[in-house]
């Protein structure tokens, strides 16, 4: 890839593409939630991952030159680390948590019960699937297919963040500060679900939305660090997307594992974007 030359224009075009968009589908994911038609806001989400790619094109930016031809020899270690690092990383962090919140641990199946109900649950186990095997399957997934498919929306994002972004910004402020601002920009696109909907954290904590705000930004900043290490590492845009699906696959299944209401509890974990459980992530971009 080439050397990238900060242009303060096509920054400034992608940031208002990209946030005006972004924050006027996020109205539209809390209007769906608000009617209780949580599965078509999540498929809105989803959507949404795109929105970056588009402002990248609206920017007058290129998406050539970004990558896109997967290179897997030479980049084994980087395809690797991006495929199993999240589901180890969220296995130690969730661990940790557990070890200081000894009861918050729960494997009867509450979860399904609080997100679907208890029919749910009851025809899980009418078809001879238990809980604790359920669990075990979604772990199985995280490390095998759910990556690749997760992939396919994460590098909507990916194109934009690391493609277009990142580098302009580490072209104007350096590589560490503009990881920063990076990570605080990308962490403050997601903010209005922070608050409409609850997003990652609930809604019963301490300092409520603000505070889940501020540890989202911190959270993005630290994978941020990660998936553009990565993307500078492998030059293709499809590994650091590799990373943020298997993120994205393996950062809920700690809920299911985890009582109910935890309320402020919540901004540690036990899923990654807690405090505590996102330790592990916090180290690995610092190493």
């Amino acid at each position: 890839m080439e050397k990238t030359a900060f242009n303060k224009k096509q920054v400034i075009k992608y940031l208002v593409f990209t946030f005006g968009i972004a924050y006027a589908i996020q109205i539209i994911v809390w209007l769906l939630y608000s009617n209780r038609q949580q599965a078509i806001g999540q498929l809105v989400m989803a959507v949404m991952m795109f929105v970056p790619m588009l402002g990248t094109l609206f920017s007058g930016h290129k998406l050539k030159g970004m990558g896109w031809k997967p290179h897997i020899k030479g980049n084994v270690k980087s395809i690797l680390m991006a495929w199993f690092s999240p589901m180890i990383l969220t296995a130690v962090g969730t661990g940790l948590y557990f070890a200081v919140f000894p009861s918050h641990f729960d494997l009867s199946g509450n979860y399904i019960i609080e997100v679907a109900g208890e029919e749910a649950l009851q025809q899980m186990e009418e078809q001879g699937l238990s809980y604790p095997v359920l669990v075990l399957l979604s772990c199985v997934n995280c490390i095998t297919y759910a990556p690749i498919i997760n992939m396919l929306f994460a590098v909507g994002e990916e194109t934009g963040w690391r493609g277009f972004l990142y580098p302009q910004l580490k072209a104007r402020f350096g590589k560490r500060l503009g990881w920063i601002i990076g990570g605080i920009i990308w962490g403050l696109w997601h903010c209005p679900l922070i608050w409409l909907i609850g997003y990652e954290y609930g809604t019963d904590y301490i300092g409520f939305p603000v505070t889940g705000m501020i540890l989202f930004c911190i959270i993005t900043v630290v994978l941020g660090i990660i998936c553009d290490w990565l993307y500078e590492r492998s030059q293709c845009i499809w590994v650091p997307s590799i990373f943020h699906g298997a993120f994205n696959a393996a950062a809920t299944i700690p809920l299911c594992i985890t009582v109910a209401n935890t309320g402020s509890m919540r901004l540690l974990g036990s899923v990654p974007n807690g405090f505590l459980a996102g330790l592990p992530f916090v180290v690995t971009s610092i190493s």
